[in-house]
């Protein structure tokens, strides 16, 4: 596991070097200013690993109530005026002495903390729906809400989907979850109705000659970058889309570069290295010496995992763009910290279970 996300980290900073300079110089005025910022984040990416790998998993499942309020006090930062920083359409980053952060990545782990150990305190009844399911919902509402109000849909996906995983696992009905799940698709379609930038995101994934210059601007782009790299790509350095034709080149849109340059082969061997590292999680979790190790494990790699998936199914048009960043290889400091932050519990749940 932990080969494979230094791999993954080396590999994203070489791309990310390769995806900034024109961005960097325009905005900045210096080809490496975002490269030497990823640099400092991955220095903080490493202390969080340290931390979190350090300290016994069994820890977090005795604050893990502490863990869901912090989750919400966090999600709600964003809405106070001189914290919140808008970005597009979206509330979901903060301002701090002139650091930007985004809240939600961190919630993605702290939730989690806290779902593990109530499904484990629940273990006898998770199947009631009355006594297990429904308070699932209401607890899960709280997040939802929240991360509806910014609107975040993407990271809201994750975190629901990582939830839901965790849920069955630790013994929910499949029918309940099925039962949410379509509550929820009509939910979203009600919500749709009054955010049409969000309807647009869905014609465009049908029809991405839908509004080239702006709706799908970013579909149509990505999909340029990827079909250009072809079978082996461009050449490492070698993408023409970066040169600020792709917006958001070194976050949502990173992998384009990357098929653009390296080509399908090294484009699919990236996805086979996420499934590798959520294929190492799906093995500490079945070596857990507890439910709640166990739980927690399967969380954070199908987290993980997921939002690999749905970053790469966005950018190729398999589903609409959601605006989430590919997990330790996108530019950003935020999200490096939770990602390294994840990977480190696991590292312990791994090493307290070899012991």
């Amino acid at each position: 596991m932990l080969i494979i996300s230094f791999v993954l980290l080396a590999f994203g900073l070489v791309v990310l070097f390769s995806a900034s300079g024109a961005v960097s110089y325009l905005k900045y005025h210096d080809s490496y200013y975002l490269i030497t910022h990823q640099l400092f984040g991955v220095a903080l990416g490493a202390v969080a690993f340290y931390f979190f790998s350090a300290i016994n998993y069994s820890f977090w499942r005795k604050i893990a109530f502490l863990m869901l309020i912090l989750s919400i006090f966090l999600l709600a930062l964003v809405f106070l005026p001189w914290l919140k920083a808008d970005w597009g359409t979206a509330r979901s980053w903060i301002k701090i002495f002139g650091f930007s952060l985004q809240p939600s990545e961190f919630v993605k782990l702290f939730f989690l903390f806290y779902l593990a150990a109530w499904i484990v305190k629940r273990k006898e009844i998770i199947r009631d729906f009355k006594e297990s399911t429904l308070p699932f919902l209401i607890i899960l509402g709280s997040i939802v809400a929240l991360m509806l109000l910014q609107p975040d849909l993407g990271t809201l996906s994750i975190i629901m989907a990582s939830a839901f995983i965790v849920y069955y696992v630790g013994g929910g009905k499949l029918r309940h979850l099925l039962l949410i799940a379509l509550c929820g698709i009509i939910g979203l379609f009600f919500m749709l109705q009054l955010k049409p930038y969000q309807q647009d995101r869905f014609r465009c994934v049908v029809d991405p000659s839908y509004d080239t210059k702006k709706s799908c601007y970013q579909v149509n782009q990505a999909l340029i970058a990827v079909g250009s790299g072809g079978l082996w790509g461009r050449g490492l350095g070698a993408s023409r889309q970066k040169y600020l034709y792709l917006p958001e080149v070194t976050g949502d849109s990173i992998f384009a570069v990357i098929a653009e340059e390296l080509g399908f082969v090294i484009s699919l061997a990236l996805i086979a290295l996420y499934l590798a590292l959520f294929y190492r999680g799906w093995k500490i979790s079945n070596s857990s010496p507890d439910d709640f190790g166990r739980l927690l494990s399967i969380g954070i790699s199908s987290w993980l995992f997921i939002q690999a998936m749905v970053n790469i199914g966005g950018i190729i048009n398999l589903i609409p763009m959601t605006g989430v960043p590919v997990p330790v290889i996108s530019y950003g400091g935020t999200c490096l910290i939770a990602n390294m932050a994840a990977i480190g519990v696991l590292f312990n749940i791994s090493k307290i279970a070899k012991k």
